[in-house]
């Protein structure tokens, strides 16, 4: 019975671990609204992470978080790192490339619960008297993320995080 017990339980990881090495090499998830704003009032909210605490779904997380914030107040150079409890986890951000007010990229590296370097791009589109933004992160998958991936996807661990986080932008930039 046990060498039975031991065989399912063999084939079983050899399965999760062929359908892991079968995922890509890399993921991207995106979410967009509509905010009833200019860009430049959207923009400020992004392009600051002082101002991220008003709109960001993972600052209330841990309110015993340590922040973090140096180089430019603002813009390319800004920078945020953070260390929480064990759901936020640590890392940091840095605002790599601005085109003031229509996008801004960030990198994202994390260091707990796993390290990972990951691309936060954030595109504006102006629509008459509102605003189009589109929230992207792409990055690797490394082979422990696609073993994950087997059971849960990225879209379905991040995805609502992002739409939260959407609301919140677009409620604190059409206040």
């Amino acid at each position: 019975m046990l060498k039975i017990i031991g065989g399912i339980v063999v084939i079983a990881i050899i399965v999760v671990l062929g359908l892991a090495v079968a995922k890509p090499d890399t993921f991207s998830l995106q979410r967009s609204t509509t905010i009833h704003a200019p860009p430049e009032k959207v923009f400020g909210y992004i392009n600051d992470f002082h101002q991220w605490n008003a709109w960001s779904p993972w600052e209330k997380i841990d309110p015993n978080m340590q922040r973090t914030f140096s180089g430019a107040s603002s813009g390319v150079g800004a920078m945020y790192a953070w260390s929480g409890n064990g759901k936020a986890g640590a890392g940091s951000m840095e605002i790599k490339t601005v085109t003031s007010p229509l996008n801004a990229q960030i990198a994202l590296n994390f260091i707990k619960p796993i390290t990972t370097n990951n691309v936060i791009e954030f595109m504006l589109e102006p629509k008459g008297d509102s605003t189009g933004v589109t929230w992207v992160m792409r990055g690797p998958l490394p082979f422990v993320s696609k073993v994950m991936t087997v059971f849960v996807s990225m879209d379905a661990l991040v995805g609502k995080d992002f739409e939260a986080g959407l609301a919140n932008l677009k409620a604190a930039a059409e206040k």
